[in-house]
């Protein structure tokens, strides 16, 4: 009976305390908050997105109000810990519908509302599976890196593959088959060197013989079909820099690309993409299939002294698949050159419609370029679309679809120049973006600030890939 009556009063006072907030007497103070939500548009099967307010705003709860519906939570600590069962709920009808955020202090008995602001829900789903490289930012210390796999309906993350279970060896360029599991790849550097592939539950390694090429297999791209990957093959070089605001640049000495043929482990290749007197590298297949489109430089004797002069501009030549052959014309896509600038990481969206890609002053490795940002092109009319809501100041870099077309996520240095991080964005089909939001954590202010590790290769995929650091790890020695 005590217990009863002690279950009662708790609900009783619960009951006053929500219906005094929702009273709450409105105020037109604006409350910073990290990350900035507002305005933000979210997919509809994200997970929370959790925010803390600045140490200088007083914060108790905070309301999410949509469609008459009303979810209150606490906020301890100046952040906010969405329940994810009670979000999930919540946002399961609101497809469509705009959220209005309102964070409330309570003052002397009396409970005060700050000014609330909108997030918009997209009836549009995003992949459910984020999968990326942590590595330290300045790319030459590497003996502590992964490969991780997120997922973006909760916060659960896993390891698909560590190098601390190695020889603290490299792990790079992973790639997935239109944003399938069941078809992945990845390099492994030095100790366990080879590419490995994932497909339909094997684990296997390549074991084509790329000697008598100019390198070995770098950037890599599937085809549709999920039987060739475009590789560039480069010899990559890196410097640092102490007065340049670009500290760190890299570059090729020389670089080609050709397709791999998995079923008979051939090489396809062409003059025109392996030409001497230039530098191919950043191959991306149209979803067709039918085009292969990579980036190209005029080629110089010596790059380190010339690497402010390389221009990239980005072409595409036929691909034919039952032939297995290139075509015999290269057109150009974009003229960067032309312009006196440089583009990179061409990516198609998987409904054909738009290119995005990153443009910058010079070279091909835009990750530490300030100056870099996202560009898009609609491929049918070969218009340029507005990119700006989703560029800063610092360096937009690298960036995937989502197997729908209508996301796409890229990393940014916009937090504090130095770590990447990732941001999504919704894209409309006449190609308008929302405004980016940071990837959300449970406590992004206290995950964030704790990282030193860089997101690196943001990939949208459908679902969870089979795989563990553990397994992935056994499996490359056992292909030893």
């Amino acid at each position: 009976m005590k217990k009863c009556t002690i279950i009662i009063l708790s609900i009783i006072m619960l009951a006053s305390c929500t219906t005094s907030v929702n009273n709450a007497v409105k105020t037109d103070i604006d409350v910073p908050i990290y990350p900035d939500y507002k305005g933000v548009t979210i997919p509809c099967n994200i997970a929370p997105i959790n925010f803390s307010v600045a140490d200088s705003i007083q914060a108790n709860a905070l309301l999410i109000s949509a469609n008459g519906d009303t979810l209150t939570v606490g906020i301890s600590n100046g952040c906010t810990d969405i329940p994810i069962k009670r979000w999930r709920s919540f946002i399961a009808d609101k497809a469509g519908s705009t959220l209005t955020f309102t964070v409330c202090k309570k003052n002397n008995g009396q409970w005060l509302a700050y000014k609330p602001f909108n997030v918009e829900v997209s009836a549009d789903s995003i992949d459910k599976t984020l999968v990326y490289r942590l590595i330290p930012p300045g790319y030459e210390i590497w003996n502590r890196m992964g490969i991780y796999q997120r997922n973006l309906e909760s916060f659960d993350e896993q390891a698909i593959y560590e190098n601390r279970y190695g020889k603290g060896n490299c792990v790079n360029c992973h790639s997935f088959c239109a944003n399938s599991p069941d078809r992945m790849m990845m390099h492994v550097r030095t100790g366990f060197a080879g590419t490995y592939t994932y497909i339909d539950g094997i684990f296997d390694k390549i074991k084509a013989d790329f000697n008598k090429q100019v390198a070995g297999p770098t950037y890599p791209y599937w085809h549709p079909s999920g039987r060739f990957i475009a590789f560039s093959l480069n010899k990559i070089f890196q410097d640092f820099h102490t007065a340049d605001p670009n500290i760190i640049e890299v570059y090729d000495d020389v670089s080609d690309v050709i397709v791999f043929d998995l079923e008979n482990e051939a090489i396809i290749s062409s003059p025109l993409t392996c030409a001497t007197n230039a530098f191919e590298t950043f191959p991306c297949f149209s979803p067709d299939g039918k085009w292969l489109y990579f980036c190209t430089s005029q080629a110089f004797d010596s790059v380190k002294w010339n690497y402010k002069n390389t221009h990239y501009n980005i072409c595409r030549i036929e691909f034919d698949a039952e032939a297995k052959k290139l075509g015999t014309t290269v057109d150009t896509v974009v003229n960067a050159a032309a312009m006196g600038k440089s583009a990179s990481f061409p990516r198609i969206s998987p409904d054909g419609r738009f290119q995005l890609y990153t443009l910058s002053d010079y070279g091909n490795f835009s990750i530490w370029h300030h100056e870099a940002d996202l560009k898009m092109i609609d491929i049918k009319t070969g218009d340029s679309i507005d990119t700006s809501p989703i560029n800063s100041s610092l360096a937009e870099s690298y960036h995937s679809w989502s197997s729908n077309s209508r996301w796409v996520v890229f990393s940014s240095r916009r937090g504090d120049g130095l770590y990447t991080r990732p941001y999504l964005a919704h894209t409309n089909p006449d190609g308008t973006f929302s405004k980016p939001m940071l990837l959300p954590q449970r406590n992004p202010q206290e995950y964030y600030r704790e990282l030193f590790y860089s997101y690196n290769i943001p990939e949208l995929v459908k679902s969870e890939v089979e795989l563990s650091a553990r397994i992935t790890d056994k499996l490359v020695r056992g292909k030893q």
